[in-house]
């Protein structure tokens, strides 16, 4: 069964969303709690549908990415080019005419737009025909999220603000990596900045959940960060959160440059909700299927996940180099 995707929403219209209206089958949740209830629905014809199953789901499976057909695929546009396009959306026509599913922008950058040039973009997203499924950069780094300087109210205030924005873009999945932001200050406690992060995550699950949004823990290499390093680590803050709404995100990148065993997506299984993509050697857009990207995405097949893969990468020439990558991804769906 194939997601559906949110409709986008400009100063506070809902527009129809083609593929929703497109759809032949459909599903929803309704949240009691912390208990998800999954319902779902058989088109009868452009008029309605019938109800055809209800079922309750456990922490870790609301939204799952097994409800698609093949794995949606798309990329990072601020990592193409940094220094003149942070927010990443100078790509969007690109995307669409290679054939990728959507974009994945910076939150940081879209939450800081006044609401005049925030409005002109999702209307630049709505025209180009994919919708912005994913952001990345949650945080900027100038809200500290640990530390003695940490303020839960002041980050909780600005994720409320970057949240309603990502939603009305159309979003389901936030990135939580944000290492500027939540990286740990010399002399100060890991144990208490992991707690402070726990905290912070323990508030935003329900937020999240307002927007119909999910925030994936993002593991970030020792290079970038100094707190949750590994896929194990951003599996246990996970679990100690415990909100369906914080989940996991598992990249070929990090998980590599930190030498850890792929065999962690066996044990997070469904815990897995979005996936970043870069090849090690110069963190540049994949361009042949090595051995190791090859036993990533067996894994991946093995937990049966079929959810977003975004290419995080960086690149000298775009169009040659996401065309490249878009046909080697979009050739895993074929075998």
């Amino acid at each position: 069964m194939r997601e559906v995707k949110k409709p986008l929403q400009i100063d506070g219209m809902k527009k129809p969303d083609r593929e929703q209206q497109e759809e032949h089958s459909c599903h929803s949740w309704l949240h009691i709690g912390s208990d998800a209830i999954i319902i779902d629905m058989i088109s009868m014809d452009a008029a309605g549908c019938i109800l055809v199953g209800l079922s309750s789901v456990e922490w870790g499976q609301a939204d799952h990415p097994l409800k698609r057909d093949r794995m949606r695929l798309g990329c990072c546009g601020s990592m193409v080019s940094p220094s003149t396009d942070s927010i990443g959306i100078e790509t969007v026509e690109a995307l669409t005419e290679i054939g990728f599913d959507y974009i994945e922008l910076s939150l940081a950058h879209l939450a800081a737009l006044p609401e005049q040039e925030f409005s002109q973009l999702a209307r630049r997203v709505e025209r180009s025909g994919i919708r912005c499924e994913a952001c990345n950069n949650f945080f900027p780094s100038t809200i500290r999220l640990t530390g003695a300087d940490a303020r839960l109210n002041a980050a909780l205030e600005y994720a409320g603000l970057a949240l309603n924005r990502a939603a009305r873009l159309g979003a389901s999945v936030i990135v939580f990596g944000s290492a500027g932001a939540k990286n740990v200050p010399a002399g100060f406690s890991r144990v208490y900045a992991w707690s402070q992060i726990v905290e912070l995550l323990m508030h935003l699950g329900p937020i999240a959940a307002q927007h119909d949004l999910t925030i994936v823990i993002e593991p970030i290499t020792k290079l970038e960060s100094n707190l949750v390093n590994l896929a194990a680590e951003g599996l246990r803050l996970a679990r100690e959160v415990h909100h369906p709404n914080i989940q996991l995100l598992v990249d070929f990148y990090h998980l590599t440059m930190e030498e850890e065993g792929p065999e962690i997506i066996l044990e997070a299984g469904t815990v897995i909700r979005h996936l970043h993509l870069a090849s090690p050697e110069g963190r540049r857009y994949p361009s042949e299927m090595t051995p190791a990207c090859a036993r990533f995405f067996q894994l991946m097949r093995d937990v049966k996940y079929s959810g977003r893969c975004s290419i995080e990468a960086f690149t000298h020439d775009f169009a040659a180099d996401a065309r490249r990558a878009f046909r080697l991804l979009r050739s895993i769906d074929q075998e």
